[in-house]
């Protein structure tokens, strides 16, 4: 059990099967040797019998493997990881993108700017257990998804989730799901099937948690060739490592998100879950972020109207980057042509259109050397957009997953034409961190005007929840972007 988790408070919740904290840690029960999520519906194990772990990795790395009746491994991801800003969160989130089957423990700590051996002894000291359990544990659950939602063979879907052997395969499986892959592939748990090339995944969030607003939101910014909205689904193109892939993102049973992905290579799946949960901002502890922002009277009445009201984010900071660059000081609607122009330019074409999606968005170094004078940007705009890409191509702003925070934003901040608000954003909507504000954001004054507050009040009003509490506030002065169809308005005022 790591250090951070009392046993008492982590009983409690184990006793009251209190679904809130699914995610948050695992129950671990030494004499059957499972590990559970809390809300597990099983006979509540004795405490004496019961040990507790941060992560599942942590949980299968002493011996326990994963229960059959409450499945640990699909429950919502800790919102700890989203939270926290330090190099254990930072690893995290990098681990969950996938960068450890990319480049293994030595490219993620370098991304991180440490040693392989620093990184261990903080992921060991943390959470007690290094980079290559964790990735494992991701591995096996991937796996779980491919052999219980497609037919591919076993042996295709060992390598598509990053095993480096069939046999390495087959001893994880068997040690964390107590089954074969054959047993799993028997059991499909009724997945829906799709179609030919396509997976269906379900995206657990927890609860309360309204879908249809977070992919209305979506949908109002999407960009033709990019992205697509029906009113219900809302798809887009994702630029994924081994290739583009398409997500169809719509509303599940309960607390979820239905997610049809059509993949390039199928060795992506892992990162286009990892990318679809953010942009969703699925991982969120709406409990903590309510309680805060609720207690205040300014907020109570739109958080009792909205409860657990999500950070709709990107699924690639650098692309939100570019995009709020090129929506300053244009409309929503304008800000959409001008980016739907750029796809051409260096975005990789999907091999077959799917409905109106064509291409990926490009990547910084392809904008960088590009002839932007078709797109109809004003030549300062230009310049700032060749000089993000080119700080972004360079490594000069990092907005990786991995990235931190801080330094992003100063960083961003040196580029010419990129202010307080644009930088913000990108935090906000970009890098997904919790405790964003806008400054100067005109939607925001109007909401705060309404309820008597002030921009310098709220700079640090509504800590550690800033960004939640923007939203509330967007959704006050601009509520077609969360109810009804999007009217003209500008898109310093709720991007």
């Amino acid at each position: 059990m790591t250090a951070s988790l009392e046993h008492e408070r982590c009983y409690r919740a184990v006793a009251s099967r209190d679904a809130r904290f699914d995610g948050w840690f695992f129950t671990a029960v030494r004499t059957t040797r499972i590990y559970c999520r809390p809300s597990c519906p099983a006979r509540t194990p004795l405490a004496a019998n019961v040990s507790f772990f941060a992560t599942a990795a942590g949980a299968q790395a002493a011996g326990y493997r994963a229960c059959k009746r409450c499945r640990p491994d699909a429950v919502p991801g800790s919102p700890e990881w989203d939270a926290r800003a330090d190099v254990v969160a930072r690893a995290m989130r990098l681990i969950a993108d996938g960068e450890v089957e990319r480049s293994g423990v030595p490219g993620l700590a370098s991304r991180l700017g440490y040693s392989e051996r620093q990184l261990h002894r903080h992921l060991v000291g943390e959470l007690g257990v290094g980079a290559l359990a964790l990735s494992r544990a991701q591995r096996a659950q991937t796996a779980r998804v491919l052999l219980e939602t497609t037919a591919i063979p076993v042996a295709d879907v060992a390598f598509a989730a990053g095993f480096a052997s069939i046999r390495q395969f087959n001893d994880t499986i068997r040690e964390v799901f107590a089954a074969t892959p054959s047993d799993m592939r028997r059991r499909r748990p009724g997945a829906e099937a799709g179609t030919p090339g396509e997976l269906t995944v379900r995206l657990a969030a927890r609860p309360p948690f309204d879908a249809a607003e977070v992919l209305l939101f979506l949908g109002a910014h999407a960009v033709p060739g990019l992205e697509e909205w029906d009113g219900t689904t809302f798809s887009r193109v994702l630029d994924l490592p081994h290739g583009p892939a398409v997500v169809q993102l719509s509303p599940g049973d309960g607390s979820a998100v239905t997610a049809r992905l059509r993949l390039a290579q199928l060795r992506d799946l892992g990162a286009a879950v990892a990318r679809c949960r953010r942009m969703l901002d699925l991982d969120a502890d709406p409990s903590a972020v309510d309680g805060v922002l609720g207690a205040d009277p300014a907020l109570a009445a739109l958080v009792a109207a909205a409860p657990g009201r999500r950070v709709p984010a990107s699924p690639d900071a650098a692309e939100l980057a570019v995009r709020a660059v090129l929506g300053q000081q244009v409309s929503v609607a304008g800000a959409r042509t001008l980016t739907a122009r750029l796809l051409p330019l260096g975005g990789t074409p999907l091999p077959e259109p799917v409905g109106t999606l064509t291409h990926a968005f490009p990547r910084p170094e392809a904008l960088a050397g590009a002839d932007l004078s078709t797109v109809g940007l004003t030549g300062a705009r230009r310049r700032t957009v060749t000089a993000l890409t080119s700080a972004l191509a360079r490594g000069d702003v990092v907005l990786d997953p991995g990235a931190d925070r801080e330094e992003a934003g100063r960083s961003l901040l040196a580029v010419p034409g990129i202010g307080p608000w644009t930088a913000a954003l990108v935090g906000l909507r970009g890098l997904a961190d919790p405790d964003v504000w806008l400054p100067g954001d005109l939607a925001l004054r109007r909401s705060l005007a309404a309820l008597g507050s002030s921009d310098a009040d709220a700079l640090t009003r509504w800590r550690p929840w800033r960004s939640y509490a923007v939203l509330h506030l967007w959704a006050l002065a601009v509520p077609a972007l969360f109810t009804r169809p999007l009217p003209a308005t500008s898109d310093r005022s709720a991007s």
